[in-house]
């Protein structure tokens, strides 16, 4: 079976993958000129955490992306499975708090524990959570090892166009063009999200960290080499504007409130991504006649990738072993 797939970021990828894995024909078209090339993916945190995003998120999130670090870890290098670590300061203690009750799946742990795991952070934080079976991977790199091992496996990628046209001789079309397919799927909406990248030989951690507070919590991930990604707001806004001063002061003060060293560290750069979302947060797969819609990931990108990419697979090639959203 001959089918398209329309965007390459990481839905894209995923069911191309999910795809050429079945033995189909799968040809991608994105309108980048190289891989990740403006897809909010490319500046995701890329934190395969289904237990910690409960704090915020239905249980169905929870039973989507459990399978998510096994599925990466499969087909891309360099899948971190240290962990994730939730903090808050003292004067936000009731906000930990309040993380616990809504999630599961950690341990409880103190002042020792955390210099433990995250030695730079010694002395600073007296409490936290440590969700030990969640991982993380850096997105950009995720995102070309997955296109290398496609190209390995003989899908074709067209850079330069969006592929409806191109498309219309295929028998299967699979939509993943996030946000840009609003004019598909009227109920999408934007929800911009901004993030810094930062680089220091001062600072050093192992795994994802989530510091709590009442009006922002922020996260600061890992990448190796000294570098770091800060993120993300979350604001309900579809304008691709460049970083504000204000978000950008607040992603800033929370890396300081982590660790003093971020104060010298280097501003590599700074991105603003929109992310597509349904008004229930949760992706969608949907199909209308030859065309099957994979959208609405939000914030949970490389999380439900797998699954939703899997549930397009099933639509394509007529499997019923999976229900569509």
């Amino acid at each position: 079976m001959e089918i398209a797939v329309l965007g390459a970021g990481v839905a894209g990828l995923a069911s191309a993958t999910a795809l050429a894995e079945r033995g189909a024909s799968v040809t991608v078209f994105e309108r980048g000129a190289a891989i990740g090339e403006g897809a909010a993916s490319r500046l995701a945190g890329a934190m395969l955490a289904p237990w910690c995003e409960r704090e915020s998120a239905e249980a169905e999130m929870v039973r989507l992306g459990a399978g998510a670090a096994d599925w990466w870890a499969a087909r891309v290098p360099d899948v971190a499975r240290q962990g994730s670590l939730v903090l808050a300061p003292p004067r936000d203690r009731a906000e930990l708090d309040r993380f616990a009750r809504r999630t599961e799946h950690f341990d409880r742990v103190g002042a020792e524990e955390i210099a433990e795991f995250e030695p730079d952070l010694a002395g600073r934080v007296q409490a936290g959570l440590l969700f030990a079976k969640e991982a993380h991977l850096c997105p950009r790199c995720a995102l070309k090892a997955l296109a290398r091992r496609l190209e390995g496996m003989g899908v074709a990628f067209h850079f330069g166009e969006d592929g409806r046209a191109a498309s219309a001789s295929f028998e299967t079309v699979i939509d993943c063009r996030g946000f840009a397919a609003r004019e598909a799927l009227p109920e999408l909406r934007g929800v911009r999200g901004e993030m810094v990248l930062l680089r220091t030989a001062e600072v050093m951690l192992s795994r994802p960290v989530r510091l709590l507070h009442p009006r922002q919590p922020i996260y600061v991930v890992p990448r190796g080499g000294g570098i770091f990604m800060v993120g993300a707001t979350m604001i309900e806004s579809e304008n691709r504007g460049a970083i504000t001063l204000r978000s950008a002061v607040e992603l800033l003060s929370a890396a300081y409130a982590l660790h003093p060293a971020f104060a010298e560290a280097e501003i590599l750069e700074t991105g603003v991504g929109i992310r597509p979302a349904f008004p229930d947060n949760l992706p969608r797969v949907t199909r209308q006649g030859r065309v099957i819609s994979v959208n609405g990931l939000y914030r949970h990108g490389f999380l439900l990738a797998p699954d939703v990419a899997g549930r397009a697979a099933d639509l394509a090639l007529g499997k019923s072993g999976r229900q569509a959203a």
